[in-house]
């Protein structure tokens, strides 16, 4: 067994521990990164880039589904090869995994450890049996894995995660879903748009991330248009019954349905990879669910020199937070002692479904969390259904709620459902971070016809609530038609 002595161990290599690697590096050549798996991140191996592949595949099969309504008939049967389908995800996949590894290939051949990493005490770490490690700072970078109820296990081969789905050649006939949050409305809708019978389960009512009621119940509905969603479904029972899964479940009628499924793919939320650290070995505080406490802006735990990052620290798993959380927590546990509060950016989250879902600033639920005892906040909101470039491009589904703070007129953030979503978060996110109200961003310039009027239409009717502004005007002449 070998032993080393650093100045910063990461233990990781997704985003997060690349991004405390390079860090950390600006500050002490000391460092070393530990990885037990395929080192590639998440985003590029199982996540955001091959979802978006399957999901382009079928929004180009809903394209030519749309085009009567223009009065365009394409000539013949759609035919969708489930092969060609799969080799493309496939491939388009492993290049962008192939642009991480040659980032991977830069770094040192010495400051990368194979193997998986347990804490011997807060400043000793064990890597498999071969190799142990003293260092004056940890990070950890270890994201997180999909969580599922053990008895599934049971299914054996047909229970997928959505790991499994980027492998396959070929599409099955047949999936249900269960988790209507982000990756099950993703591969699901999309899925279903390739020709694959979908249905999706859920328990609690929950539909994407959303918090708002009102957004959250168009999103059920808008869904449910499309493919069989019920989000807080009672199942009777679910077994393996040769290559099928039988699932007996009551519907909404409250009559006792059953279907035979090819998989069920386990889309109900992800776990933090924390639990085979040997963390208790460690003084680091833990929240209930196991995971350590860390400060949101430094990233530094309840024991000075270990940091935490990335889906590992169960603040907001997504690429671009692991992103900063790894550059803060890598640059502070370099500059340790002198410890620094990292620039956090205003969240932004979206759900690459049809339409698109969106949350920015702070969610509904926090704000009536924060304001409840005051009800000092307003909300403005705008229908895409009659809004002018919506309906031009035949897209006009959608439900846009905006927050805004009575008294200062400050926007607090907003929740949507609806077409280029994740392009208005981005508006909406600019503007949040820049601390602007409600009445400054209706300053901002807004081209006609675009589908930005609509936030221009949800802004006015909150200024006019927050009593800042005029009563909203049925119908605007200085806004175009159809606005």
């Amino acid at each position: 067994m070998r032993t080393l002595n650093v100045d910063v161990a990461v233990i990781g290599g997704g985003t997060a521990g690349l991004g405390a690697y390079r860090a950390a590096k600006a500050h002490t050549d000391s460092v070393v990164m530990i990885e037990g798996g395929p080192y590639g991140t998440t985003c590029a191996r199982v996540g955001c880039m091959p979802s978006k592949l399957l999901i382009a595949a079928a929004e180009s099969v809903h394209q030519i589904e749309k085009a009567p309504g223009f009065g365009v008939h394409p000539q013949g049967e759609i035919v969708i090869n489930g092969r060609e389908v799969m080799d493309r995800v496939k491939r388009e996949r492993d290049r962008f995994v192939g642009f991480v590894l040659e980032g991977v290939d830069e770094i040192p051949a010495a400051d990368k450890i194979v193997g998986y990493a347990k804490f011997l005490d807060n400043n000793t770490l064990m890597v498999d049996d071969h190799t142990q490690i003293t260092a004056n700072r940890i990070v950890i970078a270890t994201g997180s894995r999909p969580a599922y109820p053990a008895v599934w296990n049971e299914l054996g081969d047909r229970l997928i995660i959505n790991d499994d789905v980027f492998n396959w050649d070929d599409l099955p006939e047949s999936v249900a879903v269960f988790g209507p949050g982000v990756i099950g409305l993703e591969l699901g809708q999309a899925l279903k748009r390739l020709g694959v019978k979908v249905v999706m389960f859920g328990i609690g009512g929950q539909v994407g991330p959303l918090t708002d009621p009102e957004v959250m119940a168009y999103a059920d509905k808008t869904f449910n248009e499309e493919f069989y969603l019920d989000a807080d479904v009672k199942v009777e029972s679910m077994k393996r019954q040769g290559d099928k899964v039988e699932i007996q479940y009551l519907g909404k009628d409250g009559e006792l349905k059953t279907i035979n499924v090819d998989y069920v793919l386990a889309a109900t939320g992800r776990r933090p990879n924390v639990d085979k650290l040997a963390i208790e070995n460690t003084a680091v505080e833990l929240d209930a669910r196991g995971v350590p406490v860390a400060d949101h802006f430094t990233l530094q735990t309840s024991v000075d020199s270990i940091f935490i990052a990335g889906d590992a620290s169960n603040q907001l798993p997504l690429l671009h937070e692991a992103a900063d959380q790894g550059r803060i927590a890598g640059d502070n546990a370099g500059r340790f002692p002198d410890i620094r509060a990292g620039l956090r950016r205003s969240k932004i989250s979206a759900v690459f479904s049809d339409p698109q879902l969106a949350m920015v600033g702070e969610s509904y639920k926090e704000i009536t969390e924060r304001l409840r005892t005051c009800g000092c906040f307003e909300i403005g909101e705008v229908s895409f259904e009659n809004q002018g470039r919506s309906r031009v491009m035949l897209r006009n589904k959608g439900l846009l709620r905006v927050y805004g703070e009575h008294g200062t007129g400050r926007f607090l953030g907003a929740e949507m459902m609806g077409p280029n979503a994740e392009h208005l978060a981005h508006l909406l996110a600019w503007a949040h971070q820049s601390k602007m109200t409600v009445a400054e961003m209706l300053d901002m310039p807004f081209y006609h016809p675009v589908i930005e009027e609509g936030v221009r239409t949800a802004l006015r009717d909150l200024n006019a609530k927050l009593h800042l502004g005029p009563e909203m005007i049925k119908h605007c002449l200085d806004c175009g038609p159809g606005c």
